[in-house]
């Protein structure tokens, strides 16, 4: 038996939608989720020899005194 839904009107349809509360929250999760997959990105790029060994080098010639 499934429970009785009262009718959407066009006021409770307009308190529904005003209401915004969780709102921040999916917010902050999406935001998070950007965060972690850009960090991923990153973590994939500077595992490749490539950018290793530039920065390898980078740090080589800053250290190094002329």
């Amino acid at each position: 038996m499934t429970p009785h839904l009262p009718s959407l009107t066009r006021a409770r349809a307009a308190r529904l939608f005003a209401d915004e509360s969780g709102a921040a929250t999916a917010e902050y999760a999406i935001a998070t989720m950007a965060a972690v997959a850009f960090a991923g990105l990153l973590v994939i790029i500077m595992r490749s020899d490539e950018v290793r060994g530039i920065l390898t080098d980078l740090v080589r010639r800053a250290l190094t005194v002329q």
